[in-house]
């Protein structure tokens, strides 16, 4: 073994000590090594490598690595996950994984050695880079084993789409557009046109691939996405995705340590449920910001309670409104097509839940509870009630 990796090997030791003087005595003498760079990114991308093995995806590293360490520490993992990317032929990485990467820009931007580089555009000194990327690799290697979504790249093999799943990527980018200017107008009725637009897009789209699926040969098996529930208030959070899943045939699981939710359903609404959830926080989060500060009456803040019952509340009246919207455009398609929908959705759902139980059979439900503020639960419903939802609706 090389002096570099003993003194990374010893750097680790300490972390895991909770001992700062040894760790930094490590760091030091090791950010004075010509061959620190090379060693050191070998180590990271060493890590990177058996994450994949593991279950993990780029997008998952990355978010756990600014939740646990910081914003510095999530853009460095990102950098050398495209380093580490550099070994696998394109055509034997997931579509699912390239569009992970683009979406967090991870590129080999540098030249020369990465700790220098870093060190440079960061505008600080040697010894602090060395140690942000050893507080990233202690955090990489101790991290549990996930369950495998899609394969890692290396396995994956390029297929022909078929004609229905290019038809989904045009609609997704339409639906993308319709919900970014939803979300951007002033104007309510402007965001209700918006809405309904991406709304109906997306329930014709849904229903019209599982009428494919349910075709001999036809279709994808459930597959599964990871969604991040960031803080502050994510049980209230995790509630919302779990009420927009169910009512768009998905399940949730969600792993509130690791700061993400894995969704398990098609593609379609795979694809929808995120994007659903994504423009609904936008929502409530401007509408919480338009209630300002909350005090009690004796001066102090309850703006914590009261957010909280807000978004319960919240979630709580979306749910209750995606059931009625979803009940309502199933009788609607039923009625249009002259065939019943129901069981086909309902033999949809039911390989859902089997794909859940083979990729997590040891699943533990747990009650969730939370803060009680009377008129933040008021308002969540009517911001909910606000919220544009319409095209399902009618």
């Amino acid at each position: 073994m090389s002096k570099a990796n003993e003194l990374i090997g010893a750097a680790m030791e300490a972390l895991a000590a909770e001992d700062q003087a040894a760790f930094d005595a490590a760091a030091a003498f090791l950010a004075d090594r010509d061959d620190a760079d090379r060693v050191l990114v070998e180590a990271v991308t060493g890590a990177i490598s058996a994450l994949w093995r593991n279950g993990w995806q780029p997008a998952d590293v990355v978010r756990v690595a600014a939740r646990r360490l910081t914003d510095w520490h999530g853009r460095a993992a990102a950098d050398l996950i495209a380093w580490e990317m550099r070994a696998y032929a394109p055509a034997t990485v997931d579509e699912r994984w390239r569009d992970q990467l683009a979406r967090l820009e991870a590129t080999v931007w540098w030249k020369g050695g990465y700790l220098a580089a870093r060190q440079a555009r960061d505008r600080a000194g040697r010894l602090v880079t060395v140690s942000g990327v050893l507080e990233l690799l202690a955090l990489l290697t101790g991290l549990p084993r996930l369950e495998t979504l899609s394969p890692p790249p290396g396995a994956a093999r390029r297929t022909v789409r078929a004609r229905a799943h290019a038809v989904s990527e045009k609609t997704l980018t339409r639906v993308r557009a319709l919900l970014a200017k939803a979300e951007s107008t002033a104007y309510e009725a402007e965001a209700e046109t918006f809405m309904s637009a991406a709304q109906s897009l997306m329930a014709k789209y849904s229903i019209d691939a599982a009428m494919l699926d349910a075709q001999p040969g036809g279709g994808d098996a459930p597959a599964g996405i990871r969604i991040g529930i960031d803080a502050p208030y994510e049980q209230p959070k995790a509630v919302l995705l779990n009420l927009v899943a169910e009512a768009n045939r998905c399940r949730v699981i969600w792993s509130q340590e690791l700061g993400f939710a894995t969704v398990m359903g098609f593609r379609a609404d795979l694809s929808w449920v995120e994007m659903l959830f994504t423009s609904l926080l936008v929502q409530a989060q401007t509408s919480l910001v338009n209630s300002g500060t909350k005090k009690h009456g004796n001066g102090r803040s309850r703006n914590k309670t009261f957010r909280q019952s807000f978004l319960s509340a919240f979630a709580s009246r979306i749910g209750e409104r995606l059931a009625e919207a979803t009940a309502d455009a199933v009788a609607q398609e039923s009625a249009s097509r002259g065939t019943d929908l129901v069981p086909v959705l309902a033999a949809r759902e039911q390989e859902v839940e089997q794909a859940v139980e083979r990729l997590f059979p040891n699943l533990v439900s747990h009650a969730i509870r939370t803060s009680w503020d009377r008129e933040g639960w008021a308002a969540g419903r009517t911001a909910a009630d606000q919220a544009s939802l319409e095209a399902r609706e009618r």
